[in-house]
């Protein structure tokens, strides 16, 4: 495709289609019952950011939030970590859900590679069975603050097992059955769950895969298990007999002649726990509380996304990603949510088209990723399938290239919302994203978000305009995690996010903000691995890669291209006298592949003499990604901090000789 600069203007949303969104409605109602005229997008973040109780009062006022108790105060401090928002209150986050109850209206469309027939559950069907699994877990002793676990695909059932379990005010974590043994127990194992629901196997890309072994594996490491739901979903008969005290899912929601009660919980108890991989150590245990994430994801996809009770929200996701829980959240604002668990381009790259087509899906999540690949198709889902309904499409886990977007434009649909938008696990949401009332350019994410004070530094702590520096949070946001599981002194959450700028929040995002208001994302700014939208530590990757005997060290990074796409090369020191066979590549991918996730194996796998470090013997991964990014060796390094330079040429070299092309 021939390519397109970056910042051109592709498309203005019409008067009617800002005028019927929900963040005019806002608007006038902060003018209407606040007083508050405002004029456009722009003087409505300033104020949002620089008002911030306020702002987030009125977020309570104008969804209604219904409190047992009333809240105290809106916010503790403007200092971080620690700031609390609305002590005083009880809320719970699936009560909310269930306030835009209409017993026939669709709530949950879903369909799988398992379950080929799309199928739509309604409100009624999922509050029953909601309340059928409420009972079961109360009767296998969860209660508030206990944990339930779930090793399942995108199936209905998670969404019924995740509200089940935040309505009693127990803590929610989920793992995608395609996560490998090791990864699941470096989870699990940290948070100590009462309860696991799991399936027996999955389909991905037409092939079966049983699981059986694997959850007999976990569950050995998981001492403070005391039950199983298990979902015969690979195997119609499967009975799980070999697994912890099981009850089957037809058992577990069978009985729902009880009502669906509410436990009121503090507003930062917490809902759920995920998983983010930082460059070492075992994936951080990350608590975001009930009443943050209602107010924070209410917001966002409700102006952000501009979420009606008419429209059908699909993302593609599995539950190992943050996405799946904002997808969840779709629910709160009243539309119906899609679901599908299955490989994205299986058969081919037009299989989501055709949901899309199928469900009259009106807001399309997906990847970079997925959309530059069906770019380099050629092919064109506006001609092949019946997208009418369709008027948003989204896109998050890396940078959509300019020509991803004139794609959509040329390919899909003229009239079309085109979303970029960024975030993250550890405050499972997109703060940078977009805007139905704002102008679409290319490359660029249309705005920062309501109530989150986004700006890019430089070194020194310097707020910059139109130039690239980290994505930092300069006030408190409702989502940041409370606190990491097990992380009494709240060091490791302080290395992760505050290290770098006292009391402010550093993402690990290269930011550049325009000067009129837009974002452009240049990749991550730490060295993890994010493949698809999923990320992952480096030490999860060396892990795996240990275990070939071959192979006497390894060192991997994540090179962002400017097609949409990300080379990550596996650099590899073999043990004396061992050469690189193709034998060992197939071990070291088929390590990756079962232990880490298949989304994770390297581009390629390449030799090298020595692998670069610091005098405490740290490997440099970082310097490594900025020499193959084009940054030269002395601006990223300090040789003398190291205990081997002369490494570092050789990756220089690969920079200049090596790297596949950028465009």
């Amino acid at each position: 495709m021939k390519q397109i600069e970056e910042g051109t203007l592709l498309w203005k949303p019409d008067n009617q289609r800002i005028n019927q969104s929900n963040l005019v409605h806002y608007m006038k109602w902060l003018e209407d019952k606040k007083g508050l005229p405002l004029e456009d997008y722009q003087s409505l973040w300033e104020w949002s950011v620089n008002e911030l109780e306020t702002f987030w009062e009125t977020i309570w006022d104008y969804f209604d939030i219904q409190s047992a108790t009333p809240y105290e105060s809106i916010l503790s401090k403007h200092t971080m970590p620690g700031a609390k928002w609305f002590e005083g209150a009880t809320i719970n986050y699936s009560e909310h859900i269930f306030r835009n109850y209409a017993e026939d209206k669709t709530a949950v469309i879903h369909t799988s590679e398992l379950r080929p027939e799309t199928s739509a559950i309604t409100w009624k069907e999922l509050y029953h069975d909601t309340a059928a699994l409420q009972k079961t877990l109360k009767h296998l002793g969860v209660e508030k603050g206990d944990r339930v676990v779930a090793y399942i695909p995108n199936i209905y059932e998670s969404i019924v097992s995740f509200l089940a379990t935040a309505s009693i005010g127990a803590i929610w974590s989920s793992a995608s059955p395609d996560f490998g043994k090791q990864s699941v127990i470096d989870r699990f194992k940290q948070i100590e769950p009462k309860v696991m629901i799991t399936v027996d196997g999955y389909c991905y890309g037409g092939k079966n895969f049983d699981r059986t072994e694997v959850i007999q594996e976990i569950q050995a490491e998981l001492t403070s298990l005391e039950a199983t739901i298990g979902i015969p979903y690979l195997n119609a008969g499967h009975h799980f007999e070999e697994l912890k005290d099981v009850t089957l899912w037809r058992d577990a929601i069978h009985d729902a002649t009880s009502p669906l009660t509410f436990e009121h919980v503090n507003f930062n108890d917490p809902l759920w726990i995920l998983f983010s991989s930082g460059t070492t150590g075992k994936p951080k245990p990350i608590v975001q509380s009930q009443g943050g994430i209602l107010l924070e994801h209410l917001k966002a996809l409700t102006f952000h996304t501009d979420l009606h009770e008419d429209d059908r929200f699909f993302w593609f996701t599995t539950t190992g990603w943050m996405m799946w829980n904002y997808l969840v959240s779709g629910l709160l604002t009243g539309s119906a949510i899609i679901l599908y668990d299955g490989n994205p381009v299986y058969p081919d790259k037009k299989m989501l088209w055709k949901l899309a087509e199928e469900t009259k899906m009106t807001i399309f999540g997906t990847s970079a990723s997925y959309i530059t690949a069906c770019m380099k198709d050629g092919f064109s889902p506006g001609k092949a399938f019946n997208l009418k309904h369709l008027k948003n499409i989204s896109s998050t886990g890396s940078p959509l290239p300019p020509e991803g977007f004139k794609w959509c434009y040329d390919h899909v649909k003229e009239d079309l919302w085109i979303a970029s938008v960024s975030g993250g696990t550890d405050v499972c949401t997109a703060f940078i994203l977009g805007a139905p009332t704002l102008p679409v350019y290319a490359g660029e994410l249309q705005c920062r978000g309501l109530g989150a004070k986004i700006e890019s530094f430089d070194e020194r702590g310097q707020s910059k305009i139109d130039a690239v520096g980290e994505l930092v949070l300069t006030e408190p946001f409702p989502s940041m995690p409370i606190y990491f599981w097990n992380d009494e002194d709240g060091s490791r959450m302080h290395d992760s996010y505050f290290d770098m700028y006292p009391e402010i929040w550093r993402h690990g995002d290269y930011l550049k903000i325009t000067d009129r208001g837009t974002c452009i994302i240049y990749g991550r700014s730490d060295a993890t691995i994010n493949r698809g939208g999923i990320r992952i530590g480096t030490s999860e990757i060396y892990r795996a890669v240990d275990q070939i005997k071959e192979i006497a060290d390894s060192l991997i990074v994540d090179i962002p291209l400017s097609t949409g796409d990300s080379f990550v090369p596996l650099f590899v020191m073999m043990k004396d006298g061992q050469q690189l066979t193709e034998a060992i590549i197939k071990s070291v991918k088929n390590q990756i592949r079962t232990q880490c996730s298949p989304r994770h194996v390297p581009t390629d796998i390449i030799v090298v003499s020595d692998l670069p470090r610091t005098l405490n013997g740290k490997k440099l991964e970082i310097p490594v990604k900025k020499i193959l990014m084009g940054q030269s060796m002395e601006n990223v390094a300090n040789k003398g901090s190291l205990s081997n330079p002369d490494s570092l040429y050789y990756f220089e070299q690969f920079a200049k000789e090596k790297m596949p092309s950028k465009s």
